[in-house]
Parts: structure tokens; C-alpha cells; sequence
């Protein structure tokens, strides 16, 4: 790992903050990747199967209204805490547990109040989208060896940490995460609740004359993402699970045509994060995945 403050040379960036997450991580890299927005999206069905956490969400927001910018909030503090200084990434945490720390949710059953910021709550949030980006990238053609992604999640420990979890009691290898869906299957249910986050999902609210597109783009998007969840989950949503072997040739085909688009192009968009970074620390410091193979 990069130290703060290391010089130019064999890591080839400038002297500056890299960060939580170096220009040497896995994190790095992963997340430059256009894929993570199919991994969001497949990371939202995942954590809708959680009806505890998943109440806390709906009853402190007005989820058809406010899910974009959810979506949003949560695409800029990952490009924060992965590609802004420690500083930026420190702070962006602190917000999240202060905001956490406000916010409670009450169950409807046995009337039981309790926050959002449960570590079991926390964890299972964490989990869904760690577990989401990996899938999607490797699955989308993103080539990670076994250690790789072994280190991608051993790395997230710090983002756990971000948002108020002890990294000691987070997964930090695949089999691990593995031990740790396993063991939350019996906690796991499709409520009318995460009926709602799949139709909004399906059929997010838009202009009118935007429809067609919402139909003929989003909603092939967002079925990739749904295709991509575990069996577990197609048997809890009762929709059957496509095939597995159909649906990474599907994730393939759609990062095979995502990635064509220049980088310096989709980091153009708002809150161009990278070239924040890159800016920051000098050019070597581009994400790219043959970077994983030096």
C-alpha cells in the first residue's frame, strides 16, 4: 500500500494524499469501472430483501421520490471515500454516522423502535454492495484473480469503518462473505416493502416523453442487475432465477460496450471524482484493470 505523501517512482504518481484507497488498490481500479452503476442498482434489490433495514430506509424518506437521489448520495460518497484525500473521505464518513445517529425505525409487529445505525443493520448494507460491485465486475469480464478479490473486500474493511462498523467484525475474504449471506438466509424476506423497491426499480417514475426510454434502457438495465442477484434471492422475489451461464454472457456483452466508451468521457460527469485524482496525483494515477496484472 501507498502511503500518504509517498513521492513519484515506481508507484508513478506525484506527491500528494492519495487517500483511504491508494492508486495501488483493487478498489481503485474496480470502481472506475462503468459496470458499478449495474452493481448499485443490484446491490438495492439485495439490501430490499432485509426487512428491518430496509424500514428503516422507508420510513425516513419517501423512497419513489428521493430514490435518485439515494442513488446519488450513495455513487458520491463511494467516489469519495475511494478517490478524494483522507480528509474528504474521513469527513464524508463522519457525515453518514451523524445523519445514522438521528434516525430510527419502528418495527409494526411487537412496536419495537430501534436506529438505523444497528451494527447488524450497517453490516448487511455493507455486504450487499461489496458483495454487488465484486460479482458484477468479475462477472461483466473485469479480471480479478482469486487473491484480488480476496483483497478487494479485505480493503473495504476501511469503508465499513466509515460508516461506524468495527473492521474486526466485517468480512474480509469471499469465504467469509460467503459464511456471512449464509448465516443471514433465515433474516431475509420480500415484503411489500421490497415489492416496492422492484417496481420502482422496474418502472422508476419519469417525464412522459421519457418513457420510451426508460423502457427500451433502463428497464434492460435493470433487469441485468435483478439477473445478477444470488439464487437465494430470485426464490425470494418468486421470479425464476434465469440462468446463470445466460446471464454472465448478457453482463459481459453489456461491459464489453460500456467499457468502448472513453474513460475521459464518463468521467466528465458530475462528481468526476477520478480526475479529481488524477489532478491530484499526476496521471499515474488512472484507474485501469491491467494495472491488477503488474
Amino acid at each position: 500500500m501507498i502511503t500518504p505523501g509517498r513521492t513519484a517512482g515506481t508507484a508513478g504518481f506525484e506527491a500528494g494524499d492519495p487517500g483511504l484507497f491508494t492508486p495501488e488498490s483493487v478498489t481503485w481500479q474496480i470502481h472506475g469501472d462503468p459496470m458499478m452503476w449495474v452493481a448499485g442498482i443490484r446491490a438495492l434489490y439485495l439490501q430490499a430483501l432485509h426487512p428491518r433495514a430496509l424500514r428503516g430506509v422507508m420510513q425516513n424518506s419517501d423512497f419513489r421520490r428521493e430514490a435518485w437521489g439515494r442513488l446519488m448520495r450513495t455513487a458520491n460518497f463511494v467516489g469519495t471515500t475511494t478517490y478524494g484525500t483522507t480528509e474528504a473521505a474521513e469527513k464524508a464518513g463522519a457525515r453518514v454516522r451523524k445523519i445514522h445517529s438521528m434516525l430510527g425505525a419502528t418495527d409494526p409487529v411487537i412496536g419495537e423502535r430501534y436506529g438505523v445505525d444497528e451494527p447488524g443493520l450497517l453490516l448487511w448494507v455493507h455486504c450487499a454492495e461489496i458483495d454487488s460491485y465484486l460479482q458484477v465486475a468479475r462477472r461483466s469480464g473485469f479480471r480479478l484473480t482469486d487473491e484480488q478479490a480476496d483483497r478487494y473486500i479485505s480493503e473495504h474493511r476501511v469503508s465499513a469503518r466509515l460508516v461506524g462498523l468495527d473492521p474486526d467484525a466485517v468480512p474480509a475474504s469471499r469465504s467469509e462473505m460467503a459464511a456471512y449471506f449464509e448465516k443471514m438466509l433465515p433474516e431475509l424476506a420480500a415484503t411489500p416493502e421490497s415489492r416496492e423497491v422492484d417496481d420502482f426499480l422496474l418502472r422508476p417514475p419519469t417525464h412522459p416523453l421519457l418513457v420510451p426510454a426508460r423502457e427500451l434502457l433502463w428497464r434492460r438495465v435493470a433487469q441485468l442487475a435483478y439477473a445478477a442477484l444470488p439464487p437465494y434471492a430470485h426464490e425470494l422475489y418468486g421470479r425464476k432465477a434465469p440462468e446463470p451461464t445466460t446471464v454472465t454472457r448478457q453482463l459481459r456483452a453489456t461491459g464489453t460496450l460500456l467499457r468502448c466508451v472513453p474513460a475521459r468521457l464518463r468521467w466528465q460527469l458530475p462528481p468526476k471524482h477520478i480526475l479529481r485524482a488524477m489532478a491530484r496525483l499526476g496521471p499515474g494515477s488512472r484507474p485501469a484493470p491491467y494495472k491488477l496484472g503488474r
